[in-house]
């Protein structure tokens, strides 16, 4: 069996990759570094570095990578070829594979109609639905609904923390034991192949991504806002302040009050979910900076992401947000020079004041919710 997995980075190596591997597929990976394409290829395999206690290195192989811009042909072959496509490049470069991609696509439905289903494993809601739009856009209507009578999309939530470090045999992913990888099964083409194991699937990925999303996601840029304006470097250092951990508890715990009501889940499991999560997060093998996770706060605080939504919805219906207010007032302190989006977000307050900022970036027209996000980021920016 052959996967194309496009992006070799930490999760594409750390997760995807090495799911893939481990299920027996003989992995081809898709990239632009070519010293990372070279050192694969040199060795037909690459180490994974699990952060428990053992530090257990793993072996992924056999193992190939090839150049999506001076291989451009090699990779369009590959796609014809492929059993199954996934990519972890990172939702603001769907666009870029989506050319390539298209013309693999358009070759296969020529010369191999077998049923394939490609899927984004990115950090976002329906990435692979993204995908599928941005791959119409290289195509004319008629191609487009011929790619698709052999050809799906299905969306995925992922989640696993997967680091590096330098060694002297290339760049190691560090990933944690932890790791979720959810399909909907509903959107997936048969293609005759077994299904992966260590996957969940599912008929309904909405409240995968919605829990990960505003409970998960929440809760780590929480800390990185929180722990960031405290002088911390790591998550982990963050929540060792014991202040700060009740706060980061209370806006997970908050925020899922909102999936109670949503998905009528049950509470004592999500209970259970955010401890579980925080335990992730005081990983002690795990040096997570408090600038990469709270890095692009203009996308972080927008109206539909994991700080702002969740804080809406629950304020609308009367529920408490006093700690998911406090974590949106920090994400507005987030001053990070060497972040572009955290500049941005500095300028557009020092040019219009918070209360506007807070409007045009969080989309908050509550007068009442946005007073009470203001009056919190005075109070911690004066404290």
């Amino acid at each position: 069996m052959r996967a194309l997995h496009f992006g070799a980075g930490n999760i594409g190596k750390g997760f995807i990759g090495y799911l893939l591997s481990k299920n027996g597929y003989e992995v081809c990976f898709v990239d632009v570094n070519q010293q990372m394409i070279d050192h694969i290829n040199s060795h037909n395999r690459y180490d994974v570095e699990l952060l428990s206690d053992d530090r257990r290195i793993e072996t992924i192989s056999p193992v190939s990578a090839l150049n999506s811009i001076t291989q451009k042909d090699a990779v369009i072959e590959r796609i014809v070829s492929a059993d199954v496509i996934t990519m972890s490049v990172g939702v603001q470069n769907l666009s870029k594979v989506a050319g390539v991609l298209a013309e693999g696509l358009k070759k296969r439905a020529a010369a191999n109609r077998k049923n394939i289903n490609v899927m984004a494993n990115e950090n976002a809601i329906n990435a692979s639905s993204t995908l599928r739009k941005e791959v119409a856009e290289h195509l004319t209507q008629e191609e487009m609904n011929e790619i698709c009578t052999f050809t799906a999309f299905p969306n995925t939530a992922v989640d696993r923390l997967a680091l590096s470090r330098q060694s002297e045999s290339g760049e190691i992913p560090m990933v944690e034991p932890f790791y979720e990888w959810v399909i909907d099964q509903s959107e997936k083409v048969d293609d005759g192949l077994p299904g992966l194991q260590g996957v969940t699937y599912t008929q309904d990925l909405t409240p995968f991504i919605e829990r990960k999303l505003y409970i998960v996601n929440m809760g780590h840029a929480a800390a990185a806002y929180l722990g960031h304006l405290k002088g911390y470097p790591t998550i982990r250092e963050t929540l060792e302040n014991t202040e700060l951990e009740a706060l980061v508890k209370g806006a997970m715990k908050e925020a899922a009050g909102y999936i109670v009501q949503t998905f009528q889940a049950d509470p004592n499991e999500l209970d259970q979910f955010i401890e579980k999560t925080v335990g992730r997060f005081k990983n002690p093998h795990v040096s997570d900076d408090v600038k990469r996770v709270g890095r692009a706060p203009v996308r972080k605080l927008g109206s539909r992401e994991r700080l702002v939504h969740p804080t809406v919805s629950l304020f609308e219906k009367g529920h408490p947000v006093e700690n998911l207010t406090e974590a949106i007032a920090a994400g507005f302190l987030f001053n990070a020079p060497e972040d572009e989006e955290a500049e941005k977000l500095q300028a557009l307050i020092a040019e219009n004041g918070i209360e506007k900022a807070v409007q045009i970036i969080s989309g908050i027209k509550i007068q009442n919710l946005q007073s009470k996000i203001v009056s919190k980021y005075n109070t911690l920016k004066n404290g």
